[in-house]
């Protein structure tokens, strides 16, 4: 006799507060990714704001990125403890508050400080929206509202230093910070109104880890220190970063033996042993390679090599964002119908398109060479962002859902952070072979270098006795220019292999169930 169908489980009802809450809650996630970038093209104002050293203000950005990836993965055991309106409440109240404070910082002490802390409370902000889009939303739904996630969570990076650059240019280097008191202020005050999703669980605070908790928060924040100074600081050259790097391997081991052995681990690292969500976080992560590394190295090339300010900058970039936006719903509706692995294919395909597009750059590249590639990469990235987030969260029950969020958005954030490092890496080094390799070319000996370099100084003859010093400087200047935009080929290049080996990966991760399909019973 057939045993009766069990049924599926009670789906959430989509109610207009829903929609009001998560509107709430998207936009406190937006200022928290948009602080990651948006003083990337001020830190020179705020430095003279501040009378601050070059390496003093530096720390503006790398305080930040060090607090946020450090309360990124706790944010689950808190989310648990506090539920999603008192745990965002808090972060988005203390990240306004820090802003306000950040604005009216008179020393680069204080504003270390306040960054620092801003970054720390407000971070939690991201994987929370992650967690309450799948636990929220009925299944249905959960390919659009991931598609307003995943556009959030690239187009804020990617707009950060021209939103950034233009209040700097139109106000002052305090607007950077004051422009979320407003905003801030309204989003603390609708979730702790419109926010009910779950209840929280005070008890689980008395279970709090501080071993872990410290052990954790010295292997991220020292890793992320690693990472974000080795490239301008010759990596294990330099002490400091040694230092670090040992922190990071003992910490990290040390946090590792703690959760696994912990009855109630800080962060429960179980969740990569489903199959779907560890090949997510690994698409995350390289996701992030690509996100966070294209954002820095546009603006470095047309800054460098362009000279553009970051107004030109921005416009420029602003193609991507265009074309992230267009995309979206779209994407959106395709995920709720199409086998996410085949978007995920389409997607990356095309980001590792737009890199292959960009390797015959050249020093007179502008806004119209560029504005394929950039559309190609800002469809590929939110084709592929969306299916990826319904891989790593979509298929996971809902009591697991918080703590995979932290460690999801850990693992995009730790492969912006490693490619970075590793491409700003390689940018230096490819840029000193190719320099290295012209000069083997331009020598006295060849006719064509001889007669460039008379043609230049008779352009300079004005300069009179210094004509002939002034066109070697300007022929130098050239070759220094030609061998950063070969290093940028490179560099390009590389990122579109990165992208192209990761589609072998694709067949790793198991098609979700459809949404709504009930498990049926004989």
């Amino acid at each position: 006799m057939a045993t009766p169908a069990v049924a599926a489980p009670a789906q959430p009802v989509v109610t207009g507060k829903l929609i009001a809450a998560f509107v709430a809650l998207s936009v406190g996630m937006f200022m928290a990714i948009l602080d990651i970038q948006i003083v990337a093209s001020s830190l020179s104002e705020i430095q003279a704001g501040l009378s601050a050293s070059s390496t003093e203000i530096a720390w503006v950005q790398t305080s930040y990125l060090v607090a946020e990836i450090v309360i990124i993965p706790l944010t689950g055991f808190f989310g648990r403890a506090l539920s999603t309106r008192y745990l965002f409440a808090i972060a988005a109240g203390g990240f306004t508050l820090m802003s306000f404070l950040c604005a009216m910082s008179t020393s680069i002490g204080e504003m270390i400080v306040f960054r620092a802390a801003q970054g720390f409370i407000g971070g939690a902000m991201i994987p929370t929206v992650f967690s309450a889009a799948f636990t929220a939303f009925p299944k249905n739904r959960q390919a659009m509202v991931s598609a307003i996630v995943g556009l959030i969570a690239t187009l804020a990076p990617t707009i950060g230093p021209t939103v950034g650059g233009w209040l700097t240019n139109a106000f002052s280097w305090h607007w950077l910070f004051l422009v979320n008191v407003g905003p801030g202020i309204v989003v603390t005050i609708a979730v702790l109104v419109l926010v009910d999703f779950d209840k929280p669980n005070f008890a689980l605070l008395r279970k709090l880890d501080f071993v872990s908790l410290f052990l954790l928060a010295a292997f991220l924040g020292s890793l992320e220190y690693v990472l974000e100074e080795g490239p301008t600081n010759d990596w294990f050259q330099d002490s400091t970063i040694s230092g670090f790097a040992l922190v990071t391997v003992v910490a990290g081991i040390g946090f590792f033996y703690r959760a696994f052995t912990t009855r109630e681990p800080l962060v429960d690292l179980r969740a990569f042993a489903d199959r779907n969500f560890a090949t997510g976080s690994l698409f995350a992560f390289v996701i992030g390679v690509g996100l966070y590394g294209l954002v820095l190295l546009f603006p470095l090339f047309l800054a460098r090599v362009r000279g553009y300010d970051s107004l030109q900058i921005g416009e420029t970039m602003f193609v991507t964002g265009a074309f992230m936006m267009v995309t979206a719903p779209v994407a959106g509706m395709l995920g709720q119908k199409l086998d996410p692995r085949l978007m995920m294919f389409v997607g990356i395909s095309l980001f590792a398109l737009s890199c292959i597009e960009l390797t015959p750059i050249t020093k007179d590249w502008s806004y119209a060479e560029l504005f394929v590639p950039q559309a190609l990469r800002g469809v590929g990235m939110m084709t592929a962002m969306i299916p990826v987030n319904i891989l790593a969260l979509g298929t996971l029950p809902p009591d697991r859902i918080k703590n995979a969020s932290g460690l999801y958005n850990l693992m995009r954030n730790l492969g912006g952070a490693v490619g970075l490092a590793l491409l700003l890496t390689e940018l230096n080094n490819r840029t000193d072979v190719h320099y290295e390799r012209l000069r083997e070319t331009v020598t006295w000996s060849r006719d064509t270098v001889t007669e460039r370099l008379g043609d230049m100084t008779h352009s300079l003859a004005s300069l009179g006795s210094n004509a002939s010093a002034a066109a070697v400087r300007q022929l130098t200047s050239m070759a220094e220019q030609q061998a950063q935009v070969m290093a940028f080929a490179d560099v390009f290049l590389i990122i579109a292999g990165v992208f192209a080996a990761t589609l072998f990966l694709i067949p790793l991760a198991r098609r979700p169930r459809p949404a709504g399909a009930a498990a049926a019973g004989h």
